[in-house]
């Protein structure tokens, strides 16, 4: 009697030790498989955006010192830019900066472009600088609430 007051469940059950452990191998079985399935799927679920890029000629690459162009609005019907304080046909513009440029140590020219022109304009611009000798093509812009 002794016994089963003292001993409790302990002593019904035998001789078999308690577990303490957890086991992880199936654990980690299950997740593995987890982790190859999201490998396989996930690149299947990216989408992109379709775009309509500009499309720029390929120009050798050339050099220009501070010179700015300045696109206006009226690009589009006359085809003129602002090349310093001359107005200069797109025909030209590669002469006209190769001509500025000659002789100068930094070939960089920074663009001024009106907000409505489009990108396309202005890549056309920079193909024709590109073609005129210019390295480095920098683009204006203004802080807002700047004049």
């Amino acid at each position: 009697m002794s016994a089963g007051l003292g001993g409790g469940l302990g002593s019904q059950r035998g001789d078999l030790p308690l577990m303490a452990d957890v086991n992880v191998t199936s654990l980690v079985d299950v997740m593995l498989v987890l982790l190859i399935i999201f490998m396989v799927t996930a690149p299947m679920l990216q989408r992109g955006v379709e775009v309509n890029l500009p499309v720029s000629r390929r120009a050798p690459q050339i050099s220009s010192e501070r010179v700015f162009v300045t696109v206006p609005l009226s690009f589009r019907s006359d085809r003129k830019v602002w090349l310093g304080e001359e107005a200069v046909a797109l025909t030209v513009l590669a002469e006209r900066v190769r001509q500025t440029l000659d002789g100068k140590a930094d070939k960089s020219v920074f663009v001024r472009g009106d907000g409505a022109v489009q990108l396309q304009e202005l890549i056309e611009v920079m193909d024709r600088l590109k073609d005129g000798g210019v390295e480095k093509v920098g683009l204006l812009a203004k802080l807002p609430g700047e004049r």
